[in-house]
This record gives C-alpha cells, sequence and structure tokens, in this order.
C-alpha cells in the first residue's frame, strides 16, 4: 500500500469520522467546493465511539488521524463526528500542522430558531454527557429547555440507509419519543441532530415526530468554515476520482458503493 497517497497535484480535504454519518457534511462541502479533491476517512474498526470511554478516543483519535495525513497529505481535516469533536478536537489540533474543523451541537441556532423555548438534543451517548454540551447550553440556551436523549442505535439506522435498506423505523421511533416523552417534551419544536449520521435519517425523524418539528443540524457552517480556511486554494477545474478509506475490512463496504459515487468517490483503500 501506498505511504504517499495524493489526488492529482492540489492537496485533499480529509473528513474522517466513525462510519458514513460524515456524509453529511460532505455534501454540504461539495456544493461550495463541487471539484475539491477528497478523502473520506471512516474508524469502522473503533465503531461505536459514542460507546467508548472519553480516555480510550482521546488516545486513538488523535494517533489515527496522524497517520491519515500522514499518508494523503490533506490542505485540512475536518473531524465530522459530534463525539470525536467534543472529545478529541483539542488533542488533534495540538498534534497536526494544518487546519481541524470541529463539529459542535447546534445548540445556538436551535436556540434562536425555537419558538415555545423547548429544544431537544439527539445524540450519542458520549456526546450528550460531555461538559462541552453543558458550556454551550449555559453560554447560549440559559433561557431555554434543553432536553437531551442518547439514540445510538441511529447511527445503525442511517448506515443501513445508505446501504439501500430501510431503516428500522422502531429505532427512529424511540429516538424522537426519547425527547418527546419526557416532561416539557409535548412543547418541543427544535431538535438538535447532534451525531453526523442523524440527518442522514432526517425525513424518517420527522415522520415520527407527531408534530412539525424543526431538525437542524450543523453541516451548513462546517461547510462554510472549511470554504473559508481553503479560500486561498485553486482547487481542479472537474471532479476527480475521490478515495475511501477504512480501518475495517473492505468487503462490507462494497453495499454503501452507490452512494458514495455520489460524492465521486470511487477508489477503496484500507488503513493498514
Amino acid at each position: 500500500m501506498m505511504n504517499d497517497t495524493k489526488i492529482g497535484e492540489c492537496p485533499p480535504l480529509l473528513f474522517f469520522d466513525t462510519g458514513v454519518g460524515g456524509l453529511s457534511v460532505l455534501s454540504e462541502t461539495k456544493k461550495l467546493l463541487p471539484n475539491a479533491p477528497i478523502v473520506y476517512a471512516a474508524d469502522y474498526a473503533g465503531m461505536p465511539y459514542g460507546m467508548k470511554s472519553e480516555e480510550e478516543l482521546a488516545s486513538r483519535i488523535p494517533v489515527l488521524l496522524g497517520r491519515l495525513v500522514e499518508r494523503y497529505k490533506p490542505a485540512l481535516v475536518t473531524i465530522a463526528c459530534n463525539t470525536a469533536s467534543t472529545i478529541a478536537l483539542d488533542h488533534v489540533r495540538s498534534v497536526l500542522n494544518i487546519p481541524v474543523v470541529g463539529t459542535v451541537p447546534a445548540i445556538k441556532s436551535a436556540s434562536e430558531l425555537t419558538k415555545t423555548g423547548v429544544i431537544g438534543l439527539l445524540g450519542t451517548q458520549a456526546t450528550v454527557r460531555q461538559p462541552y454540551v453543558d458550556k454551550l447550553a449555559s453560554d447560549f440556551a440559559a433561557d431555554k429547555i434543553l432536553l437531551r436523549h442518547a439514540a445510538p442505535e441511529l447511527v445503525y439506522a442511517a448506515e443501513a440507509k445508505l446501504r439501500g435498506e430501510i431503516p428500522d423505523m422502531n429505532i427512529v421511533k424511540s429516538a424522537m419519543s426519547g425527547l418527546t416523552d419526557q416532561v416539557h417534551g409535548d412543547r418541543l419544536d427544535t431538535v438538535i441532530l447532534a451525531c453526523t449520521h442523524f440527518p442522514l435519517v432526517r425525513h424518517e425523524l420527522a415522520q415520527a415526530a407527531g408534530w412539525p418539528i424543526e431538525l437542524i443540524d450543523g453541516a451548513k457552517g462546517i461547510a462554510h468554515r472549511i470554504a473559508h480556511l481553503t479560500k486561498e486554494m485553486s482547487w481542479p477545474t472537474e471532479t476527480r476520482e475521490n478515495i475511501f478509506v477504512t480501518t475495517g475490512e473492505l468487503q462490507p463496504i462494497t453495499a454503501y458503493h452507490p452512494s458514495f459515487a455520489e460524492f465521486g468517490i470511487r477508489r477503496f483503500e484500507a488503513l493498514d
């Protein structure tokens, strides 16, 4: 396996997630930078992050991203995973000498959108319990009621959808009822999708809500941040073959090929 893989002469943008959730961020980025070379890295061998300890992730993610940066020489790294960002973003920035963009729950946006004053946050167990979320709530939603619910199973529903399968609606309904069944849940009007996998099942979540609820995430904001940080880059004039790399086995990824093809990802590699 090559140790210095590049896409043409232009350094790529590297997107990192546990699985396919980061495609929700990549989708918005491609709207702004359609021809930017892409390396999409998925840590399938480490999935699910939401069930791992902070200590384990804080040591695993910087090492893994260091290896990826050494191999692909990206212009910028996006940690397209809320759990990874809330736990390891500072650690990663301390070891890499290129810009690193993180993903944080859109609590500020939710606070500005809500009409009832009751907002919900759906995330993994690790994200929901993070002190960082407490700080965001204190800074931007102190006068609002914030309901939280950990719904790690939604990750697998999103992964199933990207494989072309029908997501398990029992999982989706359980995630939404985890918010709406709480005290004040009957006044919920805005929900933060605090895992990049969750926007992939936005339609299913809206169906399960029972009444109109605004479902928001931070993908557009992240995309604009990426575009701003790379505004001096000269991107290719046409889309080139993009790369997918995983810490897991390549064979199970075959089912995702049609979804990846929409992003020009047609080259698949394993991180040995």
